[in-house]
């Protein structure tokens, strides 16, 4: 099998300079905000707003320390992943967290107890929303804030220094004592372990104070590790809808066969429902060994097909009577209706307020790949020759790995369903040409999929084929007149 197309280094998205204009102001627009933040807080907290504006002292302290905290925000995303930079609504949901973050903690702080401020908050929602490491960096940007904050609005030393330390310990328990993948029962069973840093940290300063009858402290310290889980479950779906992102939360409700379009496509197209189910398996195993989101994958199965909806009847198997509508249309006409169900998957996805990453997959999960059958009618028809992208999918090809392991365990799903002898090497041999011919065609070069991959891949989607298709015992013919199996045989009437 030819696999030297593939290409293992990450491909980057050109900028354009309406990208840098609009993260130039999505960063300068913050910044005010934060810094309008602080002149707020404090103007709350006592201060006279004459005396702020007049004490320029602090306020230049503290516009230039947020600024250089802003600019190595920049600076991180820049190098660390500049396809995330790239879209001007992800640095601006990283600000927006930083921002309903800090005013939680100081309504928090002011009105009921500086030890009870949800420190792990905005770690959580970015781990969900984005990713881990990007959580870790996030945590260190909003500790940094809150100290200054902390330092320029005047706090007692002691408890600015211990809030930096439950800030930035708390954020980092939070990031690695919760999965993207756990519930929220569990979410809210981790969060005590969440409050340990504030209470480690209240328990010192009672130490080293000496004092007593402040012991409630440890409780309300340990009280902000679930309360900073109970903001983040109310904030996330909130975020979720704003900047059109998807957690496992989110994933589990779209794949429930009581979410609307699933249940059209069960009473509709149920013939294209079960070949979902089946590719989500296939999907979902693949994702998994080679370390890709596998819920998310499977997602994206149930709806890469969504669009057949549109012309149900117009699909081999959704047609119960044998007699297909094909039979009657030209060629190029057929084509065009096969091919449609791509765009129109994409816009009934985006109707619905789903992802735009959902959507995606359905317009790449056929790339450019040609459709042979109706090229083959069509040669049949014609005298002439017939060009074949008048037969082909218009893309875009994959672009990333979910997007190839849907395009794999699509056509292996549906070329396994008409062989006759399913057996583990003819299933293997039908795999391997399907991977080989979308090799040929070019299909990968615009993901990141390498050879090794592939090659699991391959044999992950035999696997679960062999498993769904496996050979029956043949059950012998056997006559079951005249037997009767009630339970009182034997006993005399």
């Amino acid at each position: 099998m030819n696999l030297t197309k593939i290409r293992k280094s990450e491909k980057i998205l050109r900028w354009t300079p309406h990208d840098v204009v609009m993260n130039v102001l999505v960063y300068f627009f913050n910044f005010l905000i934060l810094a309008g933040m602080f002149f707020i807080f404090l103007h709350l907290k006592g201060e006279g707003l004459v005396e702020l504006i007049v004490n320029l002292r602090v306020s230049l302290h503290f516009a230039s320390f947020l600024a250089a905290i802003i600019i190595l925000l920049f600076i991180y995303f820049f190098f660390e992943d500049k396809n995330f930079l790239k879209n001007s609504a992800n640095s601006e949901m990283i600000f927006f967290v930083l921002e309903v973050s800090l005013f939680i903690c100081y309504a928090i702080g002011h009105y009921v107890n500086m030890f009870i401020r949800p420190f792990a908050l905005p770690a959580l929602l970015i781990m969900f929303l984005a990713n881990r490491r990007s959580a870790v960096f996030v945590n260190i940007i909003f500790t940094i804030i809150v100290f200054l904050m902390d330092v320029f609005s005047g706090q007692v030393w002691i408890i600015t220094y211990t809030s930096l330390f439950n800030c930035f310990a708390s954020g980092l328990v939070a990031t690695f004592c919760v999965n993207k993948d756990c519930s929220r029962i569990k979410l809210l069973s981790v969060s005590w372990i969440i409050s340990l840093p504030a209470v480690l940290g209240v328990f010192l300063i009672l130490l080293g104070a000496g004092f007593t009858g402040a012991l409630h402290l440890l409780v309300l310290s340990a009280c902000s590790g679930p309360f900073a889980v109970m903001d983040f479950i109310i904030l996330l779906p909130i975020l979720e809808f704003l900047f059109q992102r998807v957690s496992c939360f989110k994933l589990a409700e779209l794949t429930d066969h009581k979410s609307k379009l699933i249940r059209r496509l069960i009473a509709e197209a149920p013939g294209t429902f079960n070949h979902s189910i089946v590719v989500s398996n296939i999907a979902e195993a693949c994702a998994t060994a080679i370390g890709e989101d596998a819920l998310f994958a499977r997602t994206c199965a149930y709806y890469h097909d969504i669009g057949k909806l549109r012309r149900p009847e117009f699909f081999s198997e959704n047609i119960m009577d044998g007699n297909s509508p094909h039979d009657e249309l030209m060629p190029e006409l057929s084509a065009n209706i096969i091919r449609s169900h791509v765009q129109d998957g994409y816009e009934l996805v985006r109707k619905s307020g789903m992802s735009r990453s959902i959507a995606n997959i359905c317009l790449e999960h056929h790339g450019t790949m040609p459709i042979l059958f109706f090229y083959g009618k069509a040669k049949k028809y014609t005298d002439g020759e017939v060009d074949i992208k008048d037969y082909c999918y218009h893309g875009p090809k994959p672009q990333s790995k979910i997007a190839a392991i849907l395009m794999i365990a699509d056509g292996c799903e549906a070329a396994s369903r008409s062989l006759k002898n399913r057996s583990r090497e003819n299933v293997m041999a039908i795999v391997r040409k399907i991977v080989n011919d979308r090799m040929e065609l070019g299909q990968f070069d615009e993901c990141e999929i390498t050879i090794k991959e592939l090659n699991i891949i391959i044999h992950t989607v035999v696997n679960n084929l062999t498993g769904i298709y496996h050979k029956r015992v043949e059950y012998p013919k056997i006559n079951l007149n005249g037997l009767n199996l009630n339970k009182d045989t034997g006993k005399e009437e």
